[in-house]
């Protein structure tokens, strides 16, 4: 099959995906204060990742690219991002390395949002010079690398061995233009990955947790013999994700998505501690189903619940909702007692007593 192939036939599954699952959120939630010293016209959406200050700290994050029926889709989300103010991410370039007549499809995003953030995207076993090229290619402001091992395993076509891929990570950090993003596709990730990753260098982390597109459900709709179905919920989600995250955010960025499912994720996600959340399943869903005025309308609505959420919370700042009380229960909570992450100092944060 080829890559052209695989890609549209990637989106053609991600679209027919109707999951249940979720980020592990709704284990979470604020504690309600009845006397908030806030105001809704005060509230400020920028966020910072390294030095690049960011609008809104909504991500459009990786999805598509390398074949021509994706360019009107990677050009609509381009649209989106400039009209709506937010970042947005590409799908992997590989494709475009190979075969740079596919280049149109990743470089339309810059030709139609000339000023907004945008990512470039590769596998985490790219060459330094490949990723240079990925970041010229879209003239990026920043470098994903994904990092997709249960994926790989499963896709019929595959990678089999991941052995170098830290050294290569190191070297791509060491010589990129642009700062690099070590992001995950729906497995999310765990306090010894972030302290690895830290330790070579990398300074921005998506987390990518279980709960949005199902990536191994994927490769085993796309396979003709035995499936591997029981590894299909594998991996933590973005809430346990962000928890394991705890001890590393004065060193790291981190970026939360998988399992985004409106402003109320977005807001938990923020007082965990991720300075961007990225969005890319429910999007490209509203995209293909509804149009682009149904997606910016979307992304429009999300800021100003968003916005509601913080005035009711008593923050002015995306920084100020990492100072407010939040409650962990259920599975997630029992994880963290089993990793011996405190969830206690979440639940009593800004408390005048202690």
């Amino acid at each position: 099959m080829s890559r052209e192939t695989r890609k549209l036939e990637h989106i053609r599954l991600a679209l027919a995906q109707r999951t249940h699952e979720c980020g592990g959120f709704e284990d979470i939630r604020f504690v309600h204060q009845s006397l908030p010293e806030s105001d809704l016209s005060e509230t400020a959406l920028e966020t910072r990742i390294g030095e690049l200050t960011f609008s809104s700290p909504i991500l459009i994050n990786a999805m598509t690219g390398g074949a021509d029926k994706t360019k009107e889709i990677n050009r609509k989300l381009a649209i989106a991002a400039a009209e709506t103010g937010v970042a947005m991410a590409v799908g992997s370039q590989r494709a475009a390395i190979v075969d740079p007549a596919l280049i149109h499809t990743y470089s339309v995003v810059r030709e139609v949002n000339p000023q907004g953030i945008i990512a470039a995207n590769l596998g985490a076993d790219a060459s330094v010079e490949d990723a240079i090229r990925a970041v010229e290619m879209i003239q990026a402001d920043l470098l994903q690398l994904h990092v997709n091992v249960p994926q790989e395993l499963i896709m019929p076509e595959g990678d089999r061995s991941f052995r170098g891929i830290r050294k290569r990570i190191a070297e791509i950090v060491k010589y990129s233009p642009v700062p690099v993003i070590v992001k995950e596709v729906g497995f999310g990730m765990s306090y010894e990955t972030y302290k690895e990753l830290i330790d070579i260098g990398v300074r921005i982390i998506d987390v990518g947790g279980r709960g949005g597109t199902n990536f191994i459900r994927i490769e085993n709709e796309r396979r003709k013999h035995r499936r591997f179905v029981s590894i299909e919920t594998w991996g933590q989600s973005a809430a346990i994700s962000l928890l394991e995250a705890g001890p590393f955010l004065d060193r790291v960025d981190v970026i939360a998505s998988g399992g985004i499912r409106n402003a109320l994720d977005v807001a938990k996600s923020l007082s965990l501690g991720a300075s961007v959340v990225g969005i890319a399943g429910s999007f490209l869903r509203i995209l293909q189903e509804e149009g682009l005025e149904a997606l910016i309308d979307e992304i429009t609505h999300l800021h100003e619940e968003l916005r509601v959420i913080m005035t009711i919370l008593g923050c002015n700042t995306i920084s100020e909702l990492r100072d407010v009380p939040l409650v962990i229960t259920g599975f997630t909570a029992d994880w963290c007692h089993a990793r011996t992450i405190d969830i206690q100092r979440y639940a009593t944060r800004c408390r005048k007593d202690r």
